[in-house]
């Protein structure tokens, strides 16, 4: 299971995103950028983001470290903007906590080439996941210390917002996908990272999302019901037909700008 943590201060919210995220910190001295599990679309997304970074880290790439912070609502009572209250309110207890990088910088092809190889492991990874959510507008790319860092997996698996028409072959539109015109590599990340993913991987992962985040699935009777769901989506997709697979691109685009961000969580959803 993650670390827990305790949130000390509420520092500020983080605008930028529709699920009002905010700045925190806690009892290990730690910063932290915190996902809410009373916004909008509940306790989904705080899942989606455990499974698809933890996923992700395990298969190699970079994405910033998950703790489990637990909020207590009086920190935001001198918060003057009411909704931030009621969002405290509504997410007493156990939410996501997301290391904050601090002067991380966002992706910028111009300044940083995509290597082939690294893309075509990101979109054939986003395309496992169903992440809709790394497009040139909202690349959830930074760049920390020269390494490149995924962020923001919340709008991943969606799937899970109605399991009754869960397809694991479902394909995937990578037309939008910011790494998508550096994508040339697509059959050897395939052969790589498909092997890679089995069921006792995606056991370990799904383990790491607490039990109160999965209760009340709708269709399941009890949390660990709701894991095993999630393994056998993904391992179908990882080891099924490739209808999902996107094609690799011919060439990459050369003009193309995503724009630079300066702040950690600046496109955050």
């Amino acid at each position: 299971m993650l670390e827990e943590i305790t949130a000390t201060r509420y520092v500020t919210p983080l605008r930028e995103g529709g699920s009002l995220p905010g700045v925190m910190e806690a009892d290990d001295l730690g910063t932290y950028a915190v996902k809410f599990r009373g916004a909008g679309q509940g306790p989904r997304v705080l899942v989606a983001e455990v499974v698809c970074a933890e996923l992700a880290r395990r298969l190699g790439f970079r994405t910033p470290e998950l703790k489990v912070i637990d909020v207590d609502p009086q920190l935001g009572v001198r918060e003057p903007d009411e909704e931030i209250q009621d969002l405290l309110k509504a997410s007493a207890g156990r939410n996501l906590a997301v290391d904050f990088l601090p002067g991380a910088l966002g992706f910028e092809p111009l300044t940083w080439p995509p290597d082939p190889a690294f893309a075509s492991r990101l979109l054939w990874f986003d395309a496992l996941i169903h992440n809709v959510d790394r497009s040139w507008r909202n690349p959830n790319l930074l760049f920390w210390h020269g390494d490149p860092w995924l962020i923001d997996h919340g709008a991943a698996l969606w799937f899970h917002h109605n399991w009754r028409t869960a397809d694991p072959q479902r394909g995937f539109d990578a037309s939008d996908h910011v790494l998508a015109p550096f994508a040339t590599a697509m059959a050897e990340a395939d052969a790589e990272l498909s092997e890679r993913i089995t069921a006792e991987l995606l056991g370990a992962v799904v383990a790491e999302v607490p039990d109160e985040w999965l209760a009340d699935e709708p269709g399941f009777d009890d949390a660990q019901a709701v894991r095993q769901a999630y393994t056998e989506h993904l391992l179908a997709r990882a080891h099924g037909p490739r209808t999902w697979l996107p094609e690799p691109s011919a060439a990459p685009r050369q003009e193309k700008k995503s724009g630079s961000v300066g702040a950690f969580w600046k496109g955050i959803r």
